[in-house]
């Protein structure tokens, strides 16, 4: 090529860029209104083309049908490269500053949509497997869901770094995701036959909440599909949905506001900023491994007896380890898991859904924990290897790790042994010893916050449903999937009374202090739960006045704490009491501490000016 051809090349690609920044320096204010304007068209967009995909899939249709929808997702798709190539073209820097590795991916996806739209269907394809995919529906609506997830993942995103009150954001991430989950179970595809409302909402309401309260056969009343949205409706509600929109909106978008990071490190428990997004991608990857282990497990002690078909076992296996690690109680098998065919004599699905459940409640913060302690060994054996010397911390279990397992295992071997000895010639009758002991565990597990029932709680003894009761009021671990006012909550009241009995004027325990703020924290969950459950106690018997107290107060202790039990009276409940326990579950879930306080203003603290006053407690 001669030296002053390409001379002039370079210089009209100097010239080029040199008028492309004027251009853009010059209506920098027009381009960035565009952006803003494409944005929220983006996003309307993204909404549109997620309630067309939930159309398609939950209804039968006819040519006329499918054809308005493919111009609706069409519609979708053109506002998406569009958003995509202005980005690119006209905020080139922006754009490539702001993007991560999957935000390509998913962005070149949406491009190359745009070939099917520029090249005419070839009759005479060169790879017919590549030409099957671009030219297929499939492709188009599998790019088109995923661009639109991580958008409206982005836009939460961003909601949150307007300062939102971050306990309103969660809330009403929940109540979003309730209502939409609501209508999608009404879709024909979803139920073998029609299903009111109101149960509807009772059981969106139900498996966000993780709580397995249900007025109607989970089995006999939704298809597959609806057990599929099923589990996604709990696996959300499991994780949080603002942990995975947080995931999305960072692995995909880049980088987020100080305060939007803040906001994400108190809700995953990271102690540094630095480490936000490996907590988030550890929380992630720890639940989803251990729910495919989980499956695998369900899967290999599924009995022959139960005569499932091999997709019928894949459908199982997969939606039991979701339900029983998200503490949802749910499950898709006739009776649940008091069918008689799962009364082997090994147990094992039994056990193994015990250690799913276990996984499940133990809470994050402390898995964070135990992450941080096999990364700090694995880091001193290097150091060790190396010649240095190792730099592991003090304490390795931090305090909230050590109560939480201490009190943990103190009230299941409590109450495994309560429920042995009190139901061995009752429900347990008839069993082998093992059998006894491993339904005597599972039983004592599952009022934490699980939900399942192996054995009818109807027919428990009256001490042995007190029990029952108090668990499932305490629950699980703090930041956990389980419900209940949290043994931390527990721990921390039980030891500010022994330190009052004892004349000390601060909580203590493993030679750690507990600070003030931890134990007004955990009086006031302790105060508000007891005014909760009264109040729904209340309500629900003026609802219901011809049913017996004892179901009634079981009920509400079970939707209150999300614990999914019940005696069996939910389907006999009418609607103004199963649209109260949808409120119980609802404030159980998100907690009442944090709708009261979105409410509340911030105003200045002035009870540190005041003078102080002793009241009369004796």
């Amino acid at each position: 090529m001669p030296s002053g051809f390409r001379s002039s090349i370079k210089h009209k690609i100097k010239v080029a860029r040199f008028r492309y920044g004027q251009f853009t320096h010059h209506f920098s204010n027009a381009i960035r209104i565009g952006s803003n304007w494409l944005g929220g068209a983006a996003i309307v967009a993204s909404l549109m083309c997620l309630v067309c995909l939930v159309v398609l899939i939950g209804y039968d249709h006819s040519r006329h049908d499918l054809v308005l929808l493919s111009r609706l997702m069409h519609g979708c798709q053109i506002v998406f490269i569009v958003k995509v190539l202005y980005g690119l073209v006209l905020r080139f820097r922006t754009t490539t500053r702001n993007t991560r590795l999957l935000k390509w991916i998913v962005d070149s996806a949406v491009l190359i949509t745009l070939l099917p739209l520029l090249y005419p269907h070839p009759e005479h394809p060169w790879i017919p497997f590549l030409e099957r995919l671009l030219y297929g529906h499939r492709f188009l609506y599998i790019v088109l869901g995923a661009y639109s997830l991580v958008e409206i993942c982005y836009a939460v995103m961003r909601a949150t770094s307007r300062r939102t009150n971050p306990s309103l954001l969660l809330s009403g991430s929940f109540l979003f995701f309730i209502i939409i989950g609501s209508f999608v179970l009404m879709l024909p595809k979803c139920t073998y036959g029609s299903i009111s409302y109101v149960d509807s909402l009772f059981v969106a309401t139900s498996a966000v909440c993780i709580t397995g309260l249900t007025p109607v056969d989970i089995p006999s009343t939704f298809t597959p599909t609806g057990i599929a949205v099923l589990a996604v409706l709990f696996q959300i509600g499991g994780i949080g949905v603002l942990t995975f929109t947080s995931f999305f909106a960072l692995f995909f978008s880049g980088a987020t506001s100080v305060y939007n990071q803040l906001l994400i490190r108190d809700m995953v428990y990271s102690k540094t900023m630095n480490a936000l997004l490996p907590t988030l991608l550890y929380i992630i990857g720890f639940t989803l491994a251990v729910e495919a282990i989980g499956a695998v497990g369900v899967y290999f002690t599924i009995p022959d007896s139960l005569g499932l078909s091999e997709t019928d076992k894949l459908i199982f296996a997969g939606f039991h380890s979701l339900s029983a690690f998200c503490n949802a109680g749910f499950s898709c098998l006739p009776q649940g898991m008091a069918n008689p065919a799962l009364m082997t004599p090994g147990q094992s699905l039994y056990i193994v859904t015990c250690v799913l459940i276990l996984a499940g409640a133990i809470g994050f913060p402390i898995l964070v924990n135990f992450k941080d302690i096999i990364v700090g060994r694995i880091k001193s054996l290097w150091q060790r290897m190396k010649g240095q010397r190792p730099d592991l911390p003090l304490h390795l279990y931090d305090l909230n790790t050590k109560l939480v397992l201490a009190t943990s295992l103190l009230i299941l071997g409590v109450c495994s042994a309560a429920f042995f000895v009190l139901e061995y010639n009752n429900t347990l009758r008839g069993m082998t010893l093992w059998q006894k002991a491993v339904q005597s565990v599972f039983n004592s597990l599952i009022p934490r916050s699980a939900g399942f029932a192996s054995v009818n709680p109807s027919e428990f003894m009256s001490l042995t449903l007190l029990i029952v009761v108090v668990q499932m009021w305490i629950g699980g671990a703090s930041q956990s999937l389980a419900g209940g006012v949290k043994v931390n909550t527990v721990a921390a009241v039980f030891l500010n009374v022994r330190s009052v009995i004892a004349g000390r004027k601060r909580a203590w325990a493993y030679d750690r202090t507990i600070s003030v703020g931890s134990v007004r924290r955990a009086n006031t969950v302790l105060a508000l739960a007891i005014v909760a459950f009264l109040g729904f106690t209340a309500i629900v018997m003026f609802l219901e006045p011809q049913m017996a107290l004892k179901p009634l107060i079981f009920e509400v202790t079970s939707a209150l704490f999300t614990v999914g039990s019940s005696l069996g009276v939910t389907g006999e409940l009418c609607d103004p009491s199963k649209v109260t326990l949808c409120v119980a579950m609802f404030l159980g879930r998100v907690g009442i501490i944090s709708i009261l306080s979105g409410f509340v203003s911030n105003r200045h603290d002035i009870s540190e000016h005041l003078p102080e006053e002793n009241i009369i407690i004796n």
